[in-house]
């Protein structure tokens, strides 16, 4: 099969909407993770028993189940409780959801990292939770961490095709349909390889900056 030059140009405003939702639905879904990890790992932490064991346990179970299998319970099982989000949203709160878990992980490595000798200086100084997470253990917890925190948003990029199964017209999908519409598979799919390539070399760059920008500003 020949390359289509022609046909390439006709395709490439379709595709570059499914890159936005793509880009969309990742971005989201990594911004509830970031938030909702954070929450996970401060909850494990805490001595009252019932709730480390139970953040515990769901941590353990969502990372023990795979995502397709959480994006269609989630799809299916709002509705009957007389909730109709769009299935973009059920795939970008299931992304959130599923990935918090992993970067709950990685907050709990990054907080065990910092000395235990901050946290007692801070008690020392009569400083309440808040002011010692805020000001003191997390600015020195993020800076080891955000390679990690990287590779996850890599992942879920790569990982958006998921959402196809709920109708989600992200880039693969985008570039399957096409494929069946004029049956010629190798300047869609080539393009969203292309894409995906691209998006996760630009993610990796700024993660990259943005390691560097709170390297500079803990680093006394």
């Amino acid at each position: 099969m020949v390359w289509d030059w022609q046909y390439t140009f006709e395709i490439l405003p379709r595709l570059a909407r499914a890159t936005i939702v793509t880009i969309e639905a990742a971005t989201g879904g990594f911004a509830l993770a970031l938030v909702a990890g954070l929450v996970l790992a401060i909850a494990r932490r805490v001595r009252f028993r019932p709730i480390s064991w139970g953040v515990g346990l769901f941590v353990e179970f969502v990372r023990s189940t795979p995502l397709l299998i959480q994006l269609f319970f989630i799809y299916f099982g709002l509705p009957r409780l007389g909730l109709h989000p769009t299935p973009f949203l059920v795939g970008a709160i299931t992304f959130g959801l599923h990935f918090s878990t992993y970067i709950s992980e990685v907050y709990r490595a990054g907080l065990d990292a910092v000395p235990r000798g901050q946290w007692e200086a801070a008690r020392a100084l009569n400083l309440g939770a808040y002011d010692t997470l805020s000001r003191i253990v997390l600015p020195q917890a993020m800076a080891p961490v955000i390679p990690a925190l990287g590779n996850y948003l890599i992942l879920m990029i790569k990982d958006t095709p998921v959402l196809a199964a709920i109708s989600v017209m992200e880039l693969l999908e985008t570039a399957r349909e096409l494929a069946s519409e004029s049956f010629r598979y190798l300047e869609p799919l080539t393009i969203v390889g292309l894409f995906f390539l691209l998006l996760s070399v630009l993610a990796g760059i700024g993660i990259r900056r943005v390691e560097r920008w709170v390297n500079a500003r803990v680093r006394p």
